[in-house]
Parts: C-alpha cells; structure tokens; sequence
C-alpha cells in the first residue's frame, strides 16, 4: 500500500537537506537516493555526507545510511532519514512514494519523470511543469527565490552563483587539475586570499578571497579541472557553515507548498 506521508528526495546536497529538514519537521517521512560518491560541497549540512561517514545530524535531523529499500522504510518509520545508494532511482517500485522531489540540482533533468509518482516535483532548471514534474520550485537567488511553477520552468541557470556577502563568482573554489583531492582545511577554519586549501595532483589549491570555509568537498574524491570544490564564504560567520542556509529554506518552503496544493485537490 502506497503511504500517503512518504516522500523520496532525488538527492542529498545542502539544498535538498534543507527541504527534507522542512518536509520532516512538517510530519513527512523521508527516504533520500544518492550517488555513491557525491560531490557534496556544504558537506556539513548534507545528508549525502552518509554515504562516507553512515550518519549524519544537521539542526537536529538525524540521517542514516541504509541498505535496502525495507531497512530504509524502516528508519523512516522510526523517525530517521535514511539515506540509498541509488541514483537511478530503482528502488522505487518498492519504496511506492506519494511524492517524489528531484533535487539532484544538475541544473538539468537527469531521468525524473511525470509517472515515478502521485506527485513529482523538480528543484531548479531542467524541469518543465507538466511535462517532467507536476510543478517546479525557484531556485535562483532573488525575487523570485522559492516561487512554484505550477506551469513553465524555473529561471535558466546563468552559470554564476549567487551573491553571498557582495560576493558571486570569486567565492567559488575551483579545481586547478584532475585527479584526487585532499585537503589542507576544515570547514568552518578563516583562511586568507592564497592560502592552501588542499592539493589536486600535488597541485595547490587556493582560497580565492579572505573569509570563512562555507564547504569543501571530501577528502579522496576524483575531481575534474575547473570542477566546483570549495566555498569561501566572506561574511565570516562561523555558525553560517554549520546550519542551513537562507536559500535553502526558502526553497523548502515552495516545494512543502506544492505537495500541499496537490494533496488539498486529492
């Protein structure tokens, strides 16, 4: 029997976290598929973080790695967010969702469509209202942050972030090479314009402006030249590395908003 109380979130990353913290809190059980090895940035606000470390807790939400779709169920039942190595989404036809969320923010559908549940809703660009998901939530900074798309898409993704602190683009930690990162930092550490936040193939990687280490990526993972690794966040503020951003909740906000539009018309 399909639980009308059971979402399953596409993705564990830190925009995600934050609406799967929101649609818990809210009396939603949660069962969240990953990649096996995610490129998780804000990893201390991530879920997907159990997949290296088995558990996780941010703001109070607990989350574990599961095996199987049944232990997932299970966790969830109990109040824990389990967390799936499944990033394509097979175990679906088990877990028989009410809702199901795509929050891989690729920026693009990666394979979620109208059929994978009662109510599917898309995070981001990519998605088109009626086509791929029953409605599409707003994820760019601005007036619009949040907005549900009950027809139509989100805003195309222009490709620079957004500001933090007066700060776009130069905030961003690029790799400077392929291969395996390893770093030099922990997040939430000040670090200063230059400094050595980890090595790629032996080669530096440096901060690109003074502040606080919002996010890293973790350590052994295989990166690619010009991929996104870090986050220098330069209002330097500590606590900001360790709780769920801003953006984050006001995109929680519209996707507990469409679920319950579309559960009010059932």
């Amino acid at each position: 029997m399909k639980d009308s109380r059971l979402v399953v979130v596409r993705g564990g990353g830190d925009i995600a976290t934050g609406i799967i913290h929101r649609l818990n809190r809210a009396g939603f059980k949660v069962v969240v598929l990953e990649r096996p090895q995610p490129t998780v940035i804000r990893r201390t606000v991530a879920v997907a973080q159990c997949v290296f470390s088995g558990e996780t807790e941010v703001e109070g939400l607990k989350a574990k790695l599961a095996a199987l779709p049944d232990e997932a169920l299970q966790l969830a039942e109990g109040g824990l967010v389990p967390v799936l190595v499944d990033p394509e989404a097979a175990s679906l036809p088990m877990l028989r969702p009410a809702v199901l969320v795509d929050a891989i923010m690729a920026k693009r559908n990666t394979g979620t469509s109208l059929d994978m549940a009662p109510i599917v809703i898309g995070v981001g660009p990519g998605f088109v209202a009626r086509r791929d998901a029953h409605a599409v939530v707003e994820t760019q900074r601005g007036h619009c942050l949040g907005k549900v798309y009950y027809e139509g898409s989100a805003i195309p993704d222009t490709g620079i972030p957004g500001k933090i602190g007066g700060v776009d683009k130069k905030r961003v930690v690029r790799s400077p090479a392929d291969g395996l990162f390893f770093p030099a930092r922990e997040i939430g550490d000040a670090v200063k314009r230059g400094e050595t936040l980890g090595r790629v193939n032996g080669i530096e990687v440096k901060s690109p402006l003074d502040g606080i280490l919002r996010g890293l990526i973790n350590a052994g993972i295989e990166v690619k030249t010009g991929m996104k690794i870090g986050d220098v966040d330069p209002r330097l503020v500590r606590e900001y590395c360790f709780s769920i951003s801003d953006k984050a909740r006001a995109v929680a906000g519209g996707v507990l908003e469409a679920i319950l539009h579309f559960c009010r018309e059932d």
